[in-house]
């Protein structure tokens, strides 16, 4: 907790009127839910409600103030740093507890219920300029590779993938991921000719913290009493048992049908279950043929495919090299 930055935030957290805004922006609906009508709001503005033209920003969430249902055309990670906020979707009521991170997926129509006048609720919000392809792929070609949970925050950024994406991040108070929640917001009220480059490094190195404390809570839940299944927590299942992992199975220990499960992923990713599946597995031998002596048929048997033909064809068409040929090309990098 960093009490300067939390005065900072006190200042520009007052509340507001959203009929006024209405009338000064002059937003009309573009949808309906119900009786509430859902709005655009494809500009980022800053404290003085100026239209801010970067592709990563800041806001404060206005205590005591309705915000109605809306929708943007970036990602935005909300973040109680005193108090709590909920997170009302189409389906569902999300309740985001003190420096935990929910991170709200591009045209997912969503609103905020009033916060309490003791809360402070900071908004990042990350166009897609924000980042480059290769800041969140999750498979390069010729390089070491990623987990598909990696793969997250570019499906968040995708209007295309589906209605209702989110990802509700539970840090468990974690001193690293405050820390550099903090450093972000420091940097951003203090800004210099380094700022946007130092701020985009740290969101990224928040969210790798994020995945890394998902993983850790993941591992202690029982599989078959999850309390709660979104998309990380199926990409994280897929990473953990990818070695003996089947759709069947999965979808059990989900308590889904396996058709439903099939459909979902491939709805929220772009990709079949095989097909995440096949990259976890051969993003595992990747890591195997770079720091190992391992041979090559055994690394294929121990990250699931029995048979070595069918994991050289797999490999070379997910990488475009042999296993050979990429474990010569990564042993002197990684040396």
């Amino acid at each position: 907790m960093n009490p300067a930055i939390l005065e900072r935030l006190r200042q520009s957290n007052r509340p507001r009127d959203w009929e006024n805004i209405l009338q000064e922006f002059r937003q009309k609906p573009v949808a309906m839910i119900g009786t509430e009508p859902v709005y655009e709001f494809f500009y980022t503005f800053d404290e003085s409600l100026e239209i801010n033209s970067h592709s990563i920003g800041l806001s404060v969430q206005p205590v005591a103030s309705y915000i109605p249902f809306h929708i943007h055309d970036y990602v935005e990670m909300t973040i109680p740093l005193l108090g709590e906020c909920q997170v009302v979707t189409k389906n569902e009521k999300i309740t985001v507890t003190q420096n935990d991170i929910i991170i709200i997926g591009n045209h997912t129509t969503h609103r905020v219920e009033p916060i309490s006048e003791s809360a402070i609720v900071v908004n990042l919000t990350l166009k897609g300029s924000a980042f480059s392809l290769n800041d969140f792929e999750f498979m390069h070609q010729g390089k070491n590779t990623q987990g598909i949970s990696s793969m997250l925050f570019s499906l968040l950024s995708n209007e295309n993938l589906g209605e209702g994406t989110y990802s509700l991040f539970h840090t468990q108070q974690d001193p690293k991921i405050i820390d550099t929640v903090y450093d972000i917001l420091h940097e951003y009220f203090h800004p210099d000719t380094q700022t946007n480059q130092i701020i985009r490094f740290e969101i990224l190195t928040l969210f790798s913290r994020l995945l890394r404390v998902a993983t850790k809570n993941q591992a202690q839940l029982d599989t078959g009493k999850k309390a709660t299944t979104n998309l990380l927590s199926l990409l994280l299942y897929i990473e953990k048992n990818y070695s003996q992992i089947t759709l069947e199975q999965m979808a059990k220990d989900f308590s889904f049908n396996p058709n439903y499960l099939s459909g979902y992923l491939k709805k929220h990713t772009g990709y079949t279950f095989i097909k995440l599946v096949h990259w976890q597995r051969i993003n595992a031998a990747a890591e195997y043929l770079t720091y190992t002596n391992v041979p090559i048929e055994q690394i294929a048997l121990k990250v699931g495919y029995e048979n070595p033909s069918y994991f050289y064809k797999i490999f070379r068409k997910s990488l475009g090299l042999s296993p050979k040929e990429y474990r010569e090309q990564n042993r002197g990098e990684a040396s």
